[in-house]
């Protein structure tokens, strides 16, 4: 035992030592551990002490920085680009020692440092700097801006959605070390394109392309897009694609590690959880990784020399988001291509008609395939009168005609058949069931409904319809009922009881399925991948689909076919698609002939002549009548302006959640739409900005909702 352990058991020993340690313990305990709340006294920056602040206040009169004095204990800490936390709304008669103090704390980002402040009175102190990462780079700052500028939104409701919320734990581990540039991938099936392999050499190159592409039907499409982006990337350059959904993704990011190997692009979906996307956009921002692949939120990735961005399947309503300023991600990345002078690809099976005006006025070029290759890559596609349901007796039991049946029957010999049911909320407007005249109001010409399914009035005027009759050819049924895609699956198991039958759809989605004999019942935009392709499929009911109320109808309805129709097999393997609808309908010829960029050119020449978008802009002032009134009445709008209504807003169905731009329950609101000609959409834009900045700031009147280019006008 040593001297040391003889004494320390001693009584009494070592007091001196013990009392001396306590009393520095208590001594510092006196110490606050939290910073000064307000600074006070404390000396400034040496250099450039004044910060720029955004605040993340969303309020449009509030769109603007403001400058704060920065303590020397943040100097080092108090980048531009980091989160700041600062004291807002005191104003200007707490002052104390020449520092602004109260005001209750907020978060806001810091975009520059200054020598001096324009404003002239005493300025708050920054209260802390959150993280000293920084997260709101120049390009993401510009971005942002030129969207809020786009959309009549205020720069922190953008960056709300640019900058996802921190998490610490991700943000203290480092990012992997940035690999090499991969080498220039082959064309592969790219070669059934003419334009082709001249799109990936000039990506190679370092040149900026931009092009429409309209997709062949089958699954080569996401090895096409990551053979795009292996090719900007071997420039040295970044790549972004979004998709419309984590499925899709998850499809891009597979095709991705195939063609690129592991640790070269980043995954940006909201399946992965808040640390893991966290910490992949921060192996962005950084500069580990150079190629993203994401859903909506991924559009405004901090991709470091961006040379392409790419979006699949841009008519997906999930592409425009459900908070202000609701941007659409093809909007957003085309303003990045002009901005960054990067390359664009715009593609899907499909052709939206914003798609085809991006070729009409020469922004971008067209990228499809010869009628050679459609003809190898396409199914049959056979029309069905949804008529002759009434008339044909075969396989009523499945609401099959003759035809669709021996197609089920043929499919099922060699693989699995998709049959694609319109969802219950596909509800068009009400038709004779004779010759699908649409049935309007006799008073005011309104459509009619019948939500109970049993009383029928209009949906204008609420007048009630007890006995009416078709004024075109005097029937008096009508239609408008559509059997879900789980009733389908029971009358398909009763009229194949050997086959098994799988649902996908709202409460359940499946990703795949195997290449097995199976009948597949799937509702639009939920279809899962067969392996090896569907034998067979079948599109019901689709006078559902065209006939909704919407501009947009025949193009959806098209585009969903058209999904659905890209997974069966090619003609030669003998692959059919059964489509039950009016064969007249052009929708329905355009899929026939699988020409949708032909059916998207006359939609967009249509459009033109009634001055439809998107050939001009439009926006949607929606909110209570008096207070849509007054917005009117205030904003000065451009001269050439057209205000069409207001009309009444329809509330959601009781029970339901609450969509966007439905009115509150229990409230009427009404919709007026602000129409102007080409080249004036920012004035429009900056008008109803700054009518609505100057509403809220007075703080009177009920609230309204503006929105830009609306997805869905009636």
């Amino acid at each position: 035992m040593s001297s040391d352990d003889e004494q320390s058991e001693e009584p009494g020993a070592g007091a001196p030592e013990q009392l001396a340690l306590i009393r520095e313990t208590v001594r510092r305990a006196k110490v606050p551990r939290a910073k000064p709340r307000t600074w006070r006294g404390a000396p400034l920056a040496g250099e450039l002490p004044v910060a720029r602040v955004l605040v993340n206040k969303g309020a449009l009169h509030l769109d603007q920085y403001f400058d704060y004095a920065v303590p020397e204990e943040l100097d080092a800490q108090a980048r531009p680009g980091v989160r700041v936390r600062v004291r807002f709304g005191a104003g200007g008669r707490q002052v104390r020692g020449g520092r602004r103090e109260g005001g209750g704390l907020i978060d806001g980002f810091l975009i520059e440092r200054r020598a001096t402040s324009d404003y002239q009175g005493a300025l708050a102190a920054l209260a802390y700097v959150v993280s000293p990462e920084p997260v709101l780079g120049p390009e993401l700052l510009e971005l942002s801006r030129a969207v809020a500028d786009r959309y009549a939104g205020s720069l922190a409701d953008v960056l709300q959605l640019a900058v996802p919320p921190r998490n610490a734990r991700a943000e203290s581990k480092p990012s992997p070390a940035p690999l090499p540039p991969p080498p220039a991938p082959s064309p592969g099936s790219w070669e059934r394109y003419a334009q082709g392999p001249g799109f990936l050499r000039a990506l190679a190159e370092g040149g900026a392309p931009r092009a429409v592409w309209t997709a062949l039907p089958g699954p080569h499409w996401p090895e096409e897009i990551a053979r795009a982006m292996a090719a900007t990337l071997a420039s040295g350059r970044g790549a972004l694609v979004v998709v419309p959904d984590g499925r899709t993704a998850g499809r891009v990011d597979a095709a991705l590690t195939e063609v690129l190997g592991q640790g070269r692009h980043a995954l940006l979906t909201a399946e992965s959880g808040p640390e893991k996307r966290y910490r992949q956009w921060l192996a962005v921002r950084r500069g580990s990784v150079r190629a993203v692949v994401g859903t909506r939120a991924a559009m405004f990735a901090p991709v470091a020399d961006l040379g392409l961005v790419a979006l699949w399947d841009d008519g997906d309503s999930s592409h425009s988001d459900d908070n202000a300023p609701f941007p659409h991600v093809r909007e957003v990345l085309e303003l990045r291509a002009a901005h960054g002078r990067c390359g664009f690809l715009l593609g899907g099976t499909n052709c939206t008609v914003e798609a085809a005006q991006l070729v009409e006025n020469g922004w971008a070029l067209p990228l499809r395939p010869d009628r050679e290759q459609l003809r190898i890559a396409a199914p049959l596609v056979r029309t069905v009168d949804d008529g002759e349901l009434a008339r044909d007796g075969a396989a009523r039991s499945a609401r099959l005609p003759s035809l669709a049946w021996q197609t089920v029957r043929d499919g099922l010999r060699s693989g699995p058949v998709l049959v694609q049911v319109p969802r219950r909320g596909y509800a068009p407007r009400l038709s004779c069931e004779r010759c699908r005249e649409p049935a309007r109001c006799r008073h005011c010409a309104g459509p009619l409904q019948a939500p109970d399914q049993q009383d029928l009035n209009c949906a204008w005027c609420g007048r009630a319809e007890t006995a009416w009759n078709c004024p075109a050819c005097g029937g008096v049924r009508l239609r408008a009922r559509i059997v879900g895609a789980g009733r389908t699956a029971e009358e398909l198991g009763r009229a194949f009881p050997a086959v098994p039958v799988r649902t996908s759809g709202r409460d359940h989605v499946l990703d795949s399925v195997p290449g097995l004999p199976a009948l597949v019942v799937s509702t639009p935009g939920a279809e899962p991948v067969a392996e090896g392709g569907y034998a067979a499929a079948l599109l019901l009911d689709g006078w559902a689909m065209v006939g909704r109320p919407d501009l947009r109808a025949g193009e959806e309805a098209l585009r969903r076919w058209t999904a659905a129709a890209a997974l069966v097999r090619g003609r030669p393997e003998g692959g059919t698609v059964v489509i039950v609808a009016e064969p007249t309908l052009a929708p329905v010829q355009a899929l026939v002939r699988w020409d949708p960029v032909g059916h998207a050119r006359r939609e967009l020449a249509d459009r033109a002549e009634l001055g439809f978008p998107p050939v001009s802009r439009m926006a949607s002032v929606t909110g209570p009548p008096e207070a849509v009134a007054a917005y009117l009445a205030g904003a000065e709008l451009p001269p050439e302006a057209q205000v069409l209504g207001p009309v009444p807003v329809q509330g959601g169905a009781p029970g339901r959640p609450r969509r966007q731009g439905d009115a509150p329950p229990g409230e009427t609101w009404e919709r007026a739409l602000v129409r102007v000609p080409p080249g004036r959409g920012a004035a429009l834009a900056s008008a109803l900005k700054a009518a609505q900045a100057a509403r809220t700031a007075r703080g009177t009147g009920d609230p309204v909702r503006i929105r830009i280019d609306p997805p869905d006008i009636g």
